[in-house]
C-alpha cells in the first residue's frame, strides 16, 4: 500500500487563495452546502496547488471558512485551470458563461466580446459563437474551440448586423430566437444571392407560412418557399 498526497488541516484561512479564471462562487450550491456542513461536516478535502490556490472545492472552503470550521486540504503540485475544468466537469459541467467569465478574468479580449455580444442582443450560446465566428451553422468543434480558448472573434461588426437582422424577424416570429431558424437564416445571408430586405417584404404577406420547424433544413425549405412565393425566378437559397 502506498501514501499519496497526505490530507493536512489548518484554520489559518489566509493560506488559501482563489485560482485566477476559476469560476465564481455558486450561491444556490454554496447555500445547500452550508447547511448540509452545519448538520453534519464530512471531511471532504479541497485540492489546492502548491502556490495553495484552490483548484477544487471552494464552495466547500468558503462554507468551512463562514462556519470557523478547519479547513483539510491535499496538495497537488503543479496544478492549475486545465485540472480545475477536468475535475469540474466530472462533477458539474461549466456552463459557456463559466468559460466565457474564466478567459475573460485571464485577459482574453474575444471572451470579453463574447460577453458584450451575448448581453446585447441576447441570442443562445451556440448562436452567438457561431455569429461571431461567421459560421452558417452551430457546431461542437465551434465549441470545443469555445472551451478550450482557442475562440476569435473574426468580424464584430458583421456580426452585429446579422444579429439585428435576427431580431427584425421577431414581428413575424415569434420563434426567431430558436437555434435552427437562426442557423438557418445565417445560411441564408451567407448566401450570395439571398437579400434580406427582400424576404421581410415577402414575410409581410406570407408571416403566417412562418411555423415552427423541427431542423435547419426545414427552415430552409420554408423560408425559401415564402422568398420566392411570386417571383418569375426561382432563386435556390439552400444549395450555393
Amino acid at each position: 500500500m502506498k501514501t499519496i498526497n497526505q490530507v493536512k488541516q489548518t484554520n489559518d484561512y489566509s493560506l488559501f487563495s482563489k485560482l485566477e479564471g476559476n469560476r465564481n462562487i455558486n450561491r444556490a450550491h454554496y447555500n445547500k452546502l452550508k447547511k448540509s456542513i452545519k448538520e453534519e461536516s464530512l471531511i471532504v478535502p479541497i485540492i489546492i496547488n502548491e502556490k495553495y490556490e484552490i483548484i477544487d472545492g471552494q464552495n466547500r472552503f468558503e462554507a468551512w471558512k463562514e462556519l470557523n470550521l478547519p479547513i483539510p486540504f491535499i496538495i497537488n503540485r503543479g496544478y492549475g485551470l486545465a485540472q480545475v475544468q477536468r475535475l469540474n466537469s466530472n462533477i458539474k459541467n461549466w456552463t459557456t458563461k463559466d468559460y466565457a467569465d474564466c478567459y475573460s478574468t485571464l485577459g482574453n479580449k474575444h471572451y470579453t466580446t463574447y460577453k458584450e455580444f451575448k448581453a446585447k442582443y441576447d441570442l443562445g450560446d451556440y448562436e452567438s459563437i457561431a455569429l461571431l465566428q461567421n459560421q452558417k451553422g452551430g457546431s461542437g468543434h465551434n465549441f470545443e474551440n469555445f472551451r478550450n480558448g482557442r475562440f476569435r472573434v473574426r468580424n464584430y461588426k458583421k456580426a452585429c448586423d446579422n444579429a439585428e437582422k435576427v431580431l427584425k424577424l421577431a414581428e413575424f416570429y415569434e420563434g426567431y430566437k430558436r437555434r435552427s431558424f437562426v442557423f438557418a437564416l445565417m445560411h441564408l445571408i451567407n448566401n450570395k444571392n439571398f437579400n434580406f430586405n427582400t424576404l421581410t417584404h415577402k414575410l409581410k404577406y406570407q408571416s403566417t407560412k412562418l411555423v415552427d420547424c423541427t431542423n435547419k433544413t426545414q427552415y430552409l425549405f420554408l423560408l425559401q418557399s415564402i422568398y420566392n412565393f411570386k417571383s418569375s425566378k426561382k432563386i435556390n437559397l439552400i444549395y450555393n
